[in-house]
């Protein structure tokens, strides 16, 4: 049974993160960690800094996500400290101080500049830095020991309950937005009002989300990233595509949903990618190879278009002659967690190495054997994308569709269901069904 309440957890959590770092340091030979936040990065003519993003090294430890210039310092046997800037500033909003059920587990220091860390700060050449180029502090500047990165993240591949909980919360607001956002869809909403009635419902706004909305109507559905987001309608709106996000204390969520405007034969093959979807997620199991279920991904969209009439051979020779990727170019799916395309995706253990992606899928983001603990992305889709289509055309295997087929689909753009699911060690945990059951 997974707690919805990360507070009781959070312990835990913090002693496992406090056994990884004491592994990692013994195999670099180090006696110290330090991670810090991360600053401001800012335009190089300009005074406009970028929007910042949190070291999520940092974020692994504390649930903090917008106080720039803090650090964490750990060393095995004692407590870890964090380091909390809280400037002196009538610029800009101050930090609060440090609150919440995890400071008891810190000594926390307040510092006024981000100068007033380096007293506090051990050794720098006897410390693991984890972070940018930007955050160095005078001399002391981040080194990412390659067997302490090494280290931590593959293992942080393995969620602790703690991180199930916090995801578990980002898939809550997910859902609650993905929901406004199809109200919006239906409700003849341009696609930038559709972004805003998401980020209005998530409570987040776009520069806080774990990445930026992918809302497309129509044949902008055939962009696997489209992100232009028109400000007027369509005159007819078809068909609509989200793939977007939210987080909480540092964790994020990943989900995509389809829909047709009306009852057709688009919506019956959203149906069919939907209920093909639901059937790999409930691969994600200890012992399997994820490559396997990528590759098994293939088969079943290439059924789908079979049944559809849009391909003319089996699915076998779909795979075979490639003509499969046409229509899904992408990979399965990814590791989730602190960011949303997680780290050690292809690592062979924790000392590195990498283990190969299957011949012919470039884009497969990750290829590990599951194991409980894991959180990772299901997304199969099927996109009528031109440029494809034409090299498609063009070639050997173009007997092998049925072009009317496709040119009835073309003005629906594509079609990708995404899910969030956590390997145990029994069946399955879809977050964001789970999510979607309750919003």
């Amino acid at each position: 049974m997974h707690s919805h309440d990360p507070a009781p957890l959070y312990a835990a959590h913090l002693d496992e993160l406090r056994r990884r770092a004491d592994a990692a340091l013994g195999r670099a030979g180090l006696d110290h960690l330090v991670v810090p936040s991360g600053t401001a990065h800012f335009h190089v003519f300009d005074d406009r800094d970028y929007p910042y993003a949190v070291n999520p090294q940092f974020k692994a430890w504390v649930p903090l996500t917008r106080t720039p210039g803090s650090w964490i310092v750990y060393t095995p046997g004692r407590r870890p400290r964090l380091l909390y800037l809280q400037p002196r500033d009538y610029w800009h909003v101050v930090p609060r101080a440090p609150e919440g059920w995890w400071v008891e587990h810190f000594d926390i220091e307040i510092i006024r500049t981000p100068e007033q860390a380096l007293p506090h700060l051990p050794p720098a050449g006897r410390s693991a830095i984890l972070g940018e180029p930007q955050s160095a502090l005078g001399d002391y500047a981040p080194n990412n020991p390659p067997a302490v990165i090494a280290y931590l993240e593959y293992h942080r591949a393995f969620k602790t309950p703690y991180e199930i909980a916090m995801m578990r919360r980002a898939s809550a607001i997910g859902a609650r937005a993905h929901r406004a956002a199809e109200a919006a869809f239906r409700a003849g909403a341009s696609e930038f009002d559709i972004h805003l009635a998401y980020c209005a419902a998530a409570r987040q706004d776009a520069c806080e989300l774990p990445y930026g909305n992918i809302v497309a109507l129509n044949e902008h559905g055939a962009v696997l990233h489209y992100t232009e987001l028109d400000r007027d309608p369509p005159a007819d709106a078809r068909s609509f595509l989200i793939d977007a996000g939210a987080g909480y204390g540092g964790y994020a969520c990943d989900i995509t949903r389809t829909y047709a405007r009306a009852r057709g034969e688009f919506q019956d093959m959203v149906d069919a990618v939907d209920a093909a979807q639901q059937a790999m997620c409930a691969q994600v199991r200890a012992g399997v190879d994820y490559r396997e279920i990528h590759l098994d991904a293939h088969l079943a969209l290439a059924r789908v278009l079979r049944d559809f009439g849009v391909l003319k051979l089996s699915p076998e020779a779909a795979v075979e002659t490639r003509v499969s990727s046409v229509f899904f170019p992408h990979g399965i799916g990814h590791g989730i967690g602190l960011q949303v395309h997680d780290v050690a995706g292809f690592a062979e253990s924790d000392r590195g190495g990498t283990i190969a992606k299957p011949e012919g899928h470039p884009y497969l983001r990750l290829t590990r054997t599951l194991a409980p603990g894991m959180v990772v992305t299901i997304e199969p889709g099927i996109y009528f994308i031109d440029m494809l289509l034409e090299e498609l055309r063009g070639g050997p295997h173009a007997h092998s569709v049925d072009w009317a087929r496709v040119d009835a689909f073309r003005p629906f753009g594509g079609i990708r269901i995404e899910d969030d699911v956590v390997c145990t060690g029994d069946a399955p945990l879809n977050l964001t069904r789970e999510a979607f059951a309750t919003a």
